[in-house]
């Protein structure tokens, strides 16, 4: 006889969060310089596709003189990605972080080992020839690729291998940004699904690791410098927090934009690998006319939060970027969606802001504020990772004054999203395919559940004294429906199971029959492991002991009777104060008893 073994929960701490955390430090070093050669290598395509020079200097497109044959650089770029995708891996095509959520949920956190080298190539030729992406949401995929492949060499669990993806996704990302707490923050909201220590520590190691990349690589200095913004005064923070509703309605129809871009190639009658080409035609075409559009735009979001930015730059980073990108992301190539988001939001909130302004110049709000809060307002809204939106913003920025901005407008704009659409632009495309992507963290109701709350008294009592047909003659009166029964001796003590089915066809003693090697639960075991129990033994009832004492009997049935009653509970709503009836007569009574 065995208790029942104590499970590790997926929280605990344990030797193997050190392995995972040295394995994740090491990963997250690698990325650090996988991202500043990423970064080279956009400069190098850039140089060479728009200058005609073989220079890692960075430079972007904006400032080329090549006339009508700048339409020709994105689309021969993306002839080359096409290629790269059709030869090479199809999993190269699409944003970067709901392909890796995509890959935790349905494929048990497992990229193909060829990710890691060809999305980094992919994208550098991709931005480099002039897509409207960020170099983040490749390294991002890269980061998460490498952590996968280490976690199918090494000896880990589909768990773990888990914490390694998103560890070195989100290591990837701090080496780019600098964020190492928003990073942290994006792996809990967008890749982990969860947050517990045994996952928490090895991504946040990354992270860290992954901003000493950052300092190291790419310098000290905020990613997105701005000036100071000033403190807000009450009427400029709901004013900022009404842009945010704006701003997450924006942000809906933005998501919902791609995918019916992504739609509308779907229906073309040539070959996925000739897509990228297609879109590359719009965003030459729009580079033509707003150069600003082209590349991967870091510069502009910078200049949007100088507050001083010309009516016609924003228009064309608001709706033409948004024009180059969309088309571009939804025709399969290989790009981004956080920086693209970062600037059409900042350029949105400078335009909602320039409009307010107008109408009310005494509401106290300034243009630098309204393209950060506009800028992490749209992520938020449109990936719903409202921390991650926050925090992301003040890390880049490095400006204190914009926290309360930034919490009621990220808030109201993610808020506004969930009635606007079903899901976020990261968890659609799964979405699409029926497969339900965690909204929320509630505690795992089966671990606030014991034993002895789901223990139903023994119907009956069969001791190890009698014989075979004593205890058949009993069972003939009982309506006891499980297979196994639980054997007891003169004091109550347990003494192992009886198989309906041998006793049937049995003569003699209860004692030979019985099976003593079966587990049993203590009083105090959670449901969670009583329930892995009785899927994993071929039993239906498992006894309960308090005090070596047999105390009650938990049976599957029963487990899922208690489990479905707590969530009944937690969801029931209660009288309010004055619909109380009876609490109100009782307040009155105590009243004419009080003295006056």
């Amino acid at each position: 006889m065995n208790h029942i073994k104590e499970r590790k929960t997926t929280g605990s701490v344990s030797r193997r969060v050190f392995y995972l955390s040295v394995q994740a430090l090491l990963n997250a070093l690698l990325v650090g310089f996988v991202a500043k050669g990423l970064v080279l290598l956009i400069s190098l395509f850039t140089n060479l596709a728009f200058y005609g020079n073989f220079s890692f200097e960075e430079n972007g497109p904006a400032g080329n003189h090549l006339g009508w044959y700048v339409v020709l650089v994105p689309v021969a770029g993306s002839i080359i990605v096409g290629i790269m995708a059709r030869f090479g891996s199809k999993a190269i095509r699409g944003h970067g972080i709901p392909e890796a959520m995509e890959n935790i949920i349905l494929n048990e956190s497992r990229i193909p080992p060829i990710i890691t080298f060809l999305k980094p190539l992919s994208a550098a030729i991709s931005i480099g020839t002039g897509g409207p992406f960020g170099a983040e949401g490749p390294i991002i995929a890269t980061g998460g690729a490498l952590g996968s492949f280490t976690g199918q060499v090494i000896h880990i669990s589909s768990s773990e291998r888990k914490v390694l993806l998103a560890a070195g996704a989100c290591a990837g990302m701090s080496a780019i940004f600098g964020s190492p707490l928003a990073a942290i923050l994006l792996a809990i909201e967008l890749l982990l699904f969860e947050f517990s220590p045994r996952s928490v520590i090895p991504v946040a190691i990354a992270c860290i690791t992954g901003a000493g990349m950052h300092l190291l690589l790419f310098g000290d200095a905020p990613v997105f410098a701005m000036p100071a913004i000033p403190a807000v005064s009450d009427t400029a923070l709901a004013v900022y927090v009404l842009m945010g509703v704006v701003i997450g309605v924006v942000a809906a129809m933005v998501s919902k934009s791609v995918y019916l871009v992504e739609d509308l190639f779907e229906k073309l009658p040539i070959h996925w690998m000739w897509w990228p080409a297609l879109g590359a035609v719009a965003v030459g075409v729009i580079g033509y006319y707003a150069p600003h559009t082209m590349g991967v735009g870091y510069d502009n979001i910078t200049t949007l939060l100088t507050g001083n930015v010309s009516l016609t730059l924003i228009f064309s980073l608001c709706v033409l970027k948004y024009l180059s990108w969309v088309i571009s992301l939804g025709s399969g190539t290989s790009g981004g969606t956080l920086a693209p988001l970062f600037t059409i939001g900042g350029a949105a909130g400078a335009l909602i802001g320039m409009g307010v302004l107008a109408l009310f110049p005494g509401c106290g709000i300034n243009l630098a504020t309204a393209a950060l809060i506009g800028m992490a307002a749209m992520f938020a809204g449109a990936s719903r990772a409202l921390l991650t939106a926050i925090v992301f913003a003040l890390e880049t920025t490095g400006q204190p004054h914009g926290l309360l901005p930034l919490i009621g407008a990220c808030t109201s704009a993610y808020f506004v999203s969930f009635f606007l659409m079903k899901g976020s632009i990261m968890t659609e495309k799964i979405r699409r395919r029926g497969v339900a992507t965690p909204e929320e963290y509630m505690p795992d109701l089966m671990l606030q559940i014991n034993a002895a709350g789901v223990a139903t008294p023994l119907p009956f009592r069969i001791t190890d004294m009698m014989n075979v047909v004593q205890a058949y003659t009993l069972l003939q009166d009982q309506p006891y429906y499980q297979r196994y029964i639980i054997v007891t001796n003169e004091e109550n003590q347990f003494k192992g199971y009886l198989d309906r089915q041998r006793l049937e066809n049995s003569h003699g003693s209860i004692t030979a029959l019985l099976e003593k090697a079966k587990p049993f639960a203590a009083a105090g075991d959670d449901m969670a492991t009583v329930a892995l129990v009785l899927d994993k033994q071929p039993m239906d009832v498992l006894a309960v002991l308090q005090d070596d004492k047999v105390t009650g009997m938990v049976t599957a049935d029963a487990v899922l009777r208690r489990y479905a009653a707590k969530r009944s509970a937690a969801g029931r709503y209660h009288s309010a104060f004055f619909g109380n009836t009876r609490l109100l007569r009782l307040m009155a009574k105590g009243k004419r008893i009080l003295p006056q």
